[in-house]
């Protein structure tokens, strides 16, 4: 049996990156995935590996920006297998984003208002509209673990995506608040911050991160990317029973650069 044997999981952003590795990881530990992305299209080919290999999962495109769509997602979660036993809060736009939205990751005063409410719905309330669906299932269930995917640039200042770096300190206190208060209840909020990630989201900088002459220049100790496989693992621990009494928790999977 794997760890995840048994338990219902909802993974947003799950056509890509991060969203697509963890959901994968999840099944091959025998979780049942019900998987929500915007393009349906990469979504359902995600979801097709996942059965391709033998694993239990579900695509339910949705904008979870949407509070409506949000609750499509959970209702068939519970449709289908019938509770949901985490929650892993993926969905968010970062750096890639400017080829289709050029003024989202602007400092405040260049932000416009529309670009700065468009990244905040995607980024933060998604996490809210999901959680607020979720958590009274697993309040009735008796147990349950939300995973809140948020970024090391919401731990520090950053020169620039003020309206991304805001979202994902919101979602940080969010969590620490939702830990105090569902923790009672037998259900862990946790944080997932995760560094500099080989993915499409930070793509035009990967060579430059990597590359020997500078890999050791722009401050974290392991002079690397991570990779998505390695954020998988961090949301394996964290919604499986290995970390029974991890709760409240901002997990920095970074290679140490928030230690610097």
């Amino acid at each position: 049996m794997g760890l995840m044997t048994g338990k219902t999981v909802v993974v947003t952003g799950a056509s890509t990156g991060l969203g697509k590795a963890s959901m994968a990881t999840l099944a091959r530990e025998g979780a049942n995935i019900v998987a929500s992305a915007r393009t349906k299209d990469k979504l359902e080919a995600a979801v097709a590996e996942i059965t391709a290999a033998g694993g239990s999962a579900i695509a339910v495109a949705a904008d979870m920006s949407d509070d409506a769509q949000v609750g499509r997602v959970i209702d068939a979660a519970v449709a289908e297998f019938g509770r949901v036993d985490a929650l892993v809060n993926n969905a968010g736009v970062g750096y890639g984003y400017r080829a289709v939205r050029p003024n989202s990751m602007l400092p405040i005063v260049e932000s416009p208002l529309d670009e700065w409410e468009h990244v905040m719905g995607i980024n933060l309330n998604s996490v809210v509209f999901a959680s607020r669906r979720a958590l009274p299932i697993m309040i009735e269930q008796g147990s349950g673990s939300i995973v809140n995917v948020a970024s090391i640039l919401g731990m520090v200042g950053h020169h620039d995506a003020h309206a991304y770096t805001t979202a994902k300190g919101a979602i940080i206190n969010l969590t620490r608040s939702m830990a105090k208060t569902y923790g009672p209840l037998n259900i862990r909020s946790n944080v997932l911050a995760p560094g500099f990630i080989d993915t499409p989201m930070i793509a035009e900088y990967t060579e430059y991160l990597n590359a020997e002459e500078t890999r050791n220049s722009w401050g974290c100790p392991m002079g690397r990317t991570g990779t998505p496989d390695e954020i998988a693992n961090a949301v394996l621990y964290l919604t499986s029973d290995l970390s029974s009494y991890t709760n409240g928790l901002v997990m920095a999977v970074d290679g140490g650069f928030t230690a610097c």
